[in-house]
């Protein structure tokens, strides 16, 4: 369900980010959020249009950020914005909402540190390995997905808990 090349990029993420941020906890929650959003198929987010399922939403990347939301906050939030920065440094990226949100969309590395900087914003700890209501509730607290699935969270959470501990 997590494609190696995902993992891959997550690790790679993770190396460019503070040793701490690389814990278990952010591991699972990056994956969990990951499939939550795009069940890592879709890089662009996918709206009705006459019927039809097109990849034209506002949202970019795995992770699915939108402009005005997840990119403008990691580049804004004091918590993230120096790491942020970073790591659209080292990945030739301008640190705008604008050349982050199109970076995301094909550089798995840059999108996977955005989320989980994204998570670095929230004030409270990440949730233990296996607490799924507090995993989603850090989802929908920071995320704030417009139209939230909570029954299909416990299923793609346990995918993400099995790849990062087995």
């Amino acid at each position: 369900m997590i494609p190696d090349t995902v993992a891959q990029a997550v690790n790679k993420a993770m190396y460019m980010l503070p040793a701490q941020m690389a814990s278990e906890q952010a591991r699972v929650m990056v994956y969990a959020i990951g499939l939550q959003e795009s069940r890592f198929l879709h890089r662009r987010q996918m709206i009705e249009r006459d019927g039809k399922l097109i990849p034209e939403g506002p949202a970019k990347g795995y992770w699915q950020f939108e402009r005005g939301g997840g990119c403008k906050g990691v580049l804004t939030h004091g918590a993230s914005r120096y790491w942020m920065n970073h790591l659209c440094n080292a990945r030739h990226v301008q640190p705008d909402s604008l050349s982050l949100w199109n970076a995301i969309e094909f550089d798995d590395v840059l999108a996977a540190g955005a989320a989980r900087l994204l998570l670095f914003t929230d004030p409270f700890r990440l949730p233990a390995i296996g607490d799924e209501q507090g995993a989603w509730d850090l989802y929908v607290r920071v995320w704030r997905p417009g139209k939230p699935h909570r029954d299909t969270w416990n299923n793609l959470y346990g995918s993400a808990v099995s790849k990062v501990i087995g």
